[in-house]
């Protein structure tokens, strides 16, 4: 069935549970991979587009979403606040906005709970927090209120939510991690609905040569629902109540991606199942780097993030 299932976030608004991740291509779209992809998005239905400042595309967003002819309110756009950037949220949001060029921003993410040093991603720049940046953000909703609909966070875990929360006035209208059956996320995801939090997914079937789609039992549950193994990964996460974030500017693969498929309790539990099985849970996003444990200058248990261990 054709996707146009959403999720109602807790401004009231409604994000579409299939949308377009636009992390791809060289930096600026020099291979010309994210103008075309989203072309194709466009054609197969798609409506809701995440793209963040670290991408180096809001520029070219932007203008495909102005040439695409399509009503702005009928879009729903993400954008995100980059690590290096946390002391200047305003100046970073206007930024943002005016490369995008689209009017008003529907999401704005804080992308992670890290401050970093200027020009050095991996160099921690511990002279403010994320409870103070987060403050910033909630300021944007007064002193932008007409260009910010929502304001929501990313890769925030199970350790640094619970202290947002407790220091926040506005809760997060969404908190976008890595999700898919090798990395399920299921403690965030719980805590997130109970918070009101619509949980996003980025890498939702993995990265380049990915595991997951090879999965023997995800590729048999593909076969009983006539679908491929990627539709299946996408519709399991999307009926556990989870925002997908797709890529591929492939236009018969991105429509494939866009329709989601039903699975029965027993295909669901199949799936959940692989969270069981310690050779098949682990991190698949290249940010994450196993060797040193660390991501933009943060060990993984500062993050809280660890190693995704089998639920037993």
């Amino acid at each position: 069935m054709s996707d146009q299932k959403t999720f109602q976030l807790n401004t009231g608004a409604r994000v579409h549970a299939v949308g377009y991740g636009c992390f791809q291509g060289a930096p600026g779209d020099a291979d010309g991979a994210l103008r075309n992809g989203m072309k194709v998005a466009f054609d197969a239905g798609y409506r809701h587009f995440d793209t963040a400042a670290f991408y180096e595309n809001e520029e070219i967003v932007g203008a495909a979403i102005r040439d695409s002819g399509i009503k702005r309110e009928d879009l729903f756009v993400t954008t995100k606040l980059w690590n290096d950037r946390h002391h200047e949220v305003e100046k970073a949001f206007d930024e943002s906005l005016e490369r995008l060029g689209c009017g008003y921003v529907d999401m704005y993410l804080l992308h992670w709970p890290q401050a970093t040093h200027k020009g050095d991603n991996w160099s921690a720049d511990d002279s403010i927090d994320y409870i103070e940046t987060w403050k910033s953000l909630e300021k944007l909703l007064e002193t932008r209120k007409d260009k910010v609909r929502a304001i929501g966070v990313s890769n925030f875990s199970v350790k640094t939510l619970p202290h947002l929360l407790e220091n926040c006035k506005v809760t997060p209208a969404m908190n976008q991690v890595e999700c898919h059956p090798y990395c399920q996320e299921n403690q965030v995801l719980e805590m997130c609905k109970q918070r009101g939090i619509v949980m996003s997914a980025y890498t939702p079937l993995g990265q380049a040569n990915s595991p997951v789609l090879a999965d023997p039992d995800i590729n048999e549950i593909a076969k009983e629902v006539n679908a491929s193994p990627g539709q299946v990964v996408l519709s399991w996460n999307v009926q556990r109540g989870v925002v997908v974030l797709p890529k591929s500017t492939n236009p018969a693969r991105a429509r494939q991606n866009h329709e989601l498929v039903q699975l029965s309790d027993a295909q669901m539990q199949r799936i959940q199942n692989i969270s069981k099985d310690p050779k098949r849970v682990m991190r698949l996003c290249s940010t994450f780097d196993p060797k040193t444990r660390t991501s933009y200058g943060w060990s993984y248990e500062r993050l809280g993030w660890t190693e995704p261990e089998p639920q037993v």
